[in-house]
Order: C-alpha cells, then sequence, then structure tokens
C-alpha cells in the first residue's frame, strides 16, 4: 500500500499546545489540541509554567496523530517565532520546535521554521479556500498580538509582513481577558464572555472608543469597563459593550489606516476573531469600502497547528516542483 505523503506541523503558544497534519494536497488527516491550563482568577502563565505545560503535552499528542494515521512524512513544521521579524522570540515556541526539529532529522525530511502569525495567516486562508492569494491585508488579533499587516507570500511556505498598525498598549485580546477574569470568567476568556455577551443589550452602556490611522489602544477601555464594573453595571450588559468596543475600535483602524483597503484580498485571523459580532462588524465595514474579504473559520481562528503544517505542505510542494 502506498502512503500518503503528508506535512506535520507543531505549534507551542503561549496558551495551546497543537499538532496537525497535512497531506500534500491540504486534506487535513489530523487535527489535535490541548489548551493549556490557567489557574482560576489568573490572567496568564509565566513562559516557564507553559513551556512545562507544552513539553508534557506534546507526547500525547503526537501519539494521537501519528500513530493511527499512516502517512510518508514529506516534511515537518513548528513555528519558531510570534513574528516572522528579526528578534522575534519567546520561549514557549522552542518546546515545538525541539521536537520538530528532532522528528525531521530522524526522518532524514526537511524542516521548516514558521512564525506563529504566518501560522495564522495560512490556517486562515486554507479554512476559507484562498490558497490562491500571494498579497493581502490581515488582520491578526489575540491575547498577544493586535497587528494590520501587508503580507506578500515569499516562497518556502513563508511571508513577508510589513506593520500598517495595530495597538498602542493592550492587545484586543487583553482587553477582553482582563475584563473577562474580573467578571469571574475563565482564562481566557474570549468564548466565555460571547457567551455571557448574548444575554445583554450592546447599548446599555458605551465604553470609549480610541483608534485612527494606523493606531488603536484599549488601555482607556480596560479601565472604563472596570470602573463600570465596580458601580455594579450588568456583567451580561458590560460583556457586550466590551465586544462593541472591540468591534468599532478595529473597524475605525482599518477605514482611517492607509493601505488597509486598498488590497487584493483582506484576511482576518486570530483567536480574537473567532468572535461573531466583531466578525460581523469587521465585515460590514470592508463590504462597504468593496473589498473583498475572508475571516477564519472560528475553529481555525485560535490558535492551532494546521496553518503550520501548510507552511510545510508548500516548502515541501515548491521543493518537488509541484
Amino acid at each position: 500500500m502506498t502512503l500518503p505523503q503528508a506535512a506535520l506541523g507543531i505549534d507551542t503558544s503561549a496558551y495551546t499546545t497543537s499538532v496537525a497534519l497535512l497531506t500534500l494536497d491540504g486534506m487535513l488527516l489530523a487535527d489535535e489540541r490541548i489548551v493549556l491550563t490557567v489557574a482560576p482568577g489568573s490572567r496568564g502563565l509565566r513562559q516557564s509554567e507553559a513551556v512545562f505545560q507544552h513539553v508534557r503535552n506534546l507526547p500525547a499528542l503526537m501519539e494521537r496523530v501519528l500513530g493511527q494515521r499512516p502517512a510518508a512524512i514529506a516534511a515537518v513544521a513548528a513555528s519558531t517565532a510570534p513574528r516572522p521579524v528579526s528578534g522575534s522570540y519567546m520561549p514557549v515556541f522552542k518546546a515545538g520546535e525541539t521536537v520538530a526539529r528532532s522528528v525531521a532529522a530522524a526522518l532524514g525530511v526537511p524542516f521548516v521554521p514558521v512564525s506563529h502569525q504566518e501560522g495564522h495567516v495560512w490556517a486562515g486562508l486554507w479554512s476559507t479556500g484562498r490558497l490562491d492569494a500571494g498579497s493581502l491585508v490581515a488582520l491578526h488579533l489575540s491575547g498577544g498580538t493586535t497587528e494590520l499587516l501587508r503580507a506578500e507570500y515569499a516562497g518556502a511556505g513563508r511571508w513577508r509582513v510589513v506593520r500598517l498598525g495595530g495597538t498602542e498598549d493592550l492587545n484586543a485580546g487583553q482587553f477582553i481577558d482582563r475584563v473577562g477574569v474580573a467578571l469571574g470568567l475563565p482564562f481566557p476568556a474570549g468564548p466565555h464572555l460571547e457567551r455571557l455577551a448574548a444575554g445583554g443589550d450592546p447599548q446599555a452602556m458605551r465604553l470609549p472608543v480610541s483608534a485612527g490611522p494606523g493606531r488603536v489602544s484599549f488601555s482607556g477601555p480596560t479601565t472604563a469597563a472596570l470602573r463600570a464594573l465596580e458601580k455594579g453595571a450588568s456583567p451580561a450588559d458590560l460583556a457586550a459593550a466590551v465586544q462593541e468596543c472591540v468591534a468599532e475600535s478595529l473597524a475605525k483602524l482599518i477605514a482611517k489606516t492607509p493601505g488597509a483597503l486598498t488590497t487584493p484580498l483582506f484576511l482576518g485571523a486570530g483567536g480574537v476573531l473567532a468572535n461573531a459580532r466583531v466578525r460581523a462588524r469587521l465585515e460590514e465595514t470592508l463590504a462597504a469600502a468593496g473589498v473583498p474579504s475572508c475571516f477564519a473559520a472560528p475553529r481555525y481562528s485560535v490558535d492551532n497547528a494546521v496553518g503550520v503544517a501548510l507552511a510545510a505542505v508548500m516548502a515541501a510542494r515548491e521543493g518537488m516542483g509541484v
């Protein structure tokens, strides 16, 4: 029996250990994840704690992905840094990189280093069927990133990015998490806050919006939200107000930033864009401007290794002249 050729991807972000396997024609064979454990009431993990959990999680995930899914591994990729820029570094990515390099060396196949951000771009394009895109503007939103980027495909699974704008202080995900934890929600708070907001009135209160050309700020809205909570604001109404603030702030960032709306494709990716209200508001902004857009499917908005595996697919296919 001839085994299908496939690419293995590993991503060890701040809060998710993930391993994925894609055939070289882009079919998903496996997508396994473990969300890191964060103590109730905490707003995150120290890097040393996260690294330890990744090291503990990776053997089980590798067994799930490779143990019962026979494939001929043609390339292995791992996220090795947060962003595809010089000096970008976080210790958590060393956990996945170490395992990926070891597997590649043992199998005698190429290792493809890719950034976590590029993984989000690839996952978004894969989940929306837009792998034909070679040039785009991407909005990457998560607990650790709020960036508006112009991206050009550079070959070998990599993207060349230029930052058009982003946060001046807190990231959109940090805003959501800080208010969410104050509301007693688990961390990361995004999906829990969205469910709470569904029972609230988005018009009951308004948080300040601070955004302009190339810049957005969530420090002031965070302070205002926490003060409103101290004064007895309805948790559901406050959650709805946070969603509206994030949506309006990002819509203004996109509308006012030079170059954001002059693109063949606009891509939204990252965990914050799993939020349906935020995604819908940005889709309205882009449609009004006549800009073609796509947003990563919710499962592939959050941290995952599918995009990382796709980087290895692209590199392997190019190496084979496919």
